[in-house]
């Protein structure tokens, strides 16, 4: 357990921080989940808008850094690649 002032704000801060991160993630998680099902649906409209709406959700995601900017761009341009190779 902590002991100095400074320390025990750190783990307030820790601790608030990892709650807040945690969220972000989970939010990316839910819009990219939202593009998956619109493609296995097969619905080349509904995965674009589900696309555009998930593309600042990522990049937010990678400003904020609980993502890698390189992890997010990876992502973006596979799941672009799969909604334009539909039919």
């Amino acid at each position: 357990m902590a002991h100095h002032k400074s320390a025990k704000k750190r783990i307030r801060q820790t601790a608030r921080r990892t709650e807040v991160n945690g969220a972000r993630v989970g939010r990316i998680r839910t819009f990219v989940k939202n593009v998956e099902a619109a493609i296995a649906g097969g619905d080349k409209t509904a995965a674009a808008a589900a696309f555009k709406e998930a593309q600042p959700e990522l990049h937010r995601g990678a400003q904020a850094g609980v993502m890698h900017a390189n992890t997010v761009g990876r992502k973006l341009s596979r799941l672009n690649a799969r909604i334009k190779a539909m039919a």
